[in-house]
């Protein structure tokens, strides 16, 4: 028999968790499902993966980041658990297990759900299914040999799990960037394939990057303030919370002896090639930097904030390889970013953009009476996915469901 239910999310991530908190304070009947556990893709991420914004940036609705280490990073095992207190906290009605396979609209008006669990009609449907659905992997990933073990960065745990030789990352933002280091520091003789990534010190001054960002109003950025919507897609700043945070980018990599290469190109005739346009994409992190540097100034003398000029970045060496034997190659980890992946199970016709993003105004489909989405990568503004920017887009949500939007 098909359950009916006023509202349904799906998701119980963040997103998932913080709309749930804000149907409640609105009087909205709903239930949450989660196909894994609450939290499931965070649980997803490496053995050492930690937070790369600080713990103070972990502010839900209604329950910031209240521990005693507000400057720190919070490591993986406890995102999870802040998440797990979270939602009771809310007494989010989480149902965990539960995957949700379609959803369509009927000739009623009503949601039509396929889940594990069984049929649901719904009269709006939430969904905060992640920022991140997809692995997106090159098109000359095909050209690698069978044998030659190859991990999206979603499946990659730690070094000790890949066999021996020399390990191919490819993708430079801040997953490629770290799981480079971390298998550098483990022993392993590492290729970065590199592409087009901002990158940033961890602190300026008296305070840590992300300080900046905020402040400066970079977290704000909208779809309509980037160069194209393309854009969206590009990877998020060179960083990393490890350690107690730290710069990391081409730069230390390169200094601690990791070895960057351009583009990945492909394999043919038992060898992995590589573009020869590193120099281009440091020119491009480089000038990033210096826009995103030179808003921190403005920032900094609006409020007669004490600023000290950064040196300039220094040289790098741009003589890479275009080709590495895949003899030499004991596995290839796939850091390119995600994808947005509705179209695959949400049967609407014309409800997303060419690069599958939901067509929408503030979070609510203009294509589809009752649907809504919470935590999509810049659905309203650069901070829509994240720990600190996603409950301000679930309560418009939410807002709007319970006026009968």
């Amino acid at each position: 028999m098909t359950e009916r239910i006023e509202t349904v999310v799906v998701g119980g991530g963040q997103a998932g968790l913080a709309a749930s908190r804000e149907l409640t304070q609105a009087g909205v009947d709903h239930v949450v499902l989660e196909k894994g556990r609450i939290g499931q893709t965070w649980r997803g991420r490496w053995d050492s993966f930690c937070l790369v914004t600080p713990n103070w940036s972990l502010q839900l609705p209604g329950h910031h980041y209240d521990g005693d280490d507000p400057h720190g990073f919070m490591p993986r095992d406890e995102i999870v658990a802040y998440l797990e207190r979270y939602g009771a906290a809310c007494g989010a009605p989480v149902r965990e297990g539960v995957e949700v396979t379609s959803l369509r609209r009927l000739p009623s008006g009503a949601l039509a759900l396929e889940s594990s669990a069984g049929d649901i009609e719904a009269r709006t449907v939430v969904l905060s299914t992640g920022a991140y659905q997809r692995p997106r992997r090159p098109a000359g990933a095909a050209g690698l040999p069978p044998e030659l073990l190859k991990v999206d960065v979603e499946d990659y745990r730690n070094p000790g799990e890949l066999p021996p030789g020399k390990v191919l990352v490819v993708g430079s933002g801040q997953s490629g960037c770290q799981i480079a280091e971390e298998l550098h520091q483990a022993g392993r003789e590492v290729i970065l394939a590199c592409g087009r990534a901002g990158w940033m010190p961890r602190r300026i001054g008296d305070h840590d990057l992300a300080w900046w960002l905020l402040e400066a109003g970079d977290l704000d950025d909208t779809v309509e303030s980037l160069p194209d919507p393309t854009a969206r897609l590009a990877a998020n700043v060179q960083a990393s919370g490890r350690d107690g945070g730290h710069d990391l980018h081409y730069r230390t990599l390169q200094r601690m002896g990791v070895t960057l290469a351009g583009h990945f190109l492909g394999a043919e005739d038992g060898q992995a090639h590589f573009a020869a346009d590193l120099g281009d994409s440091v020119a491009w992190g480089d000038e990033r930097h210096a826009k995103v540097l030179g808003g921190f100034r403005k920032l900094a003398e609006k409020r007669g904030l004490s600023w000290q000029e950064l040196p300039e970045p220094e040289p790098i060496d741009t003589r890479t390889p275009e080709r590495v034997s895949l003899a030499d190659l004991g596995a290839v980890v796939f850091a390119g970013g995600f994808r947005p992946d509705y179209e695959r199970w949400v049967q609407c016709p014309g409800a997303f953009d060419e690069l599958g993003f939901p067509i929408h105004d503030e979070g609510s489909s203009t294509v589809v009476p009752g649907l809504h989405f919470v935590g999509v990568h810049f659905l309203r503004k650069r901070k829509s996915s994240l720990l600190i920017g996603v409950g301000e887009d679930a309560a418009i949500v939410a807002r709007r469901i319970a006026s009968g939007g």
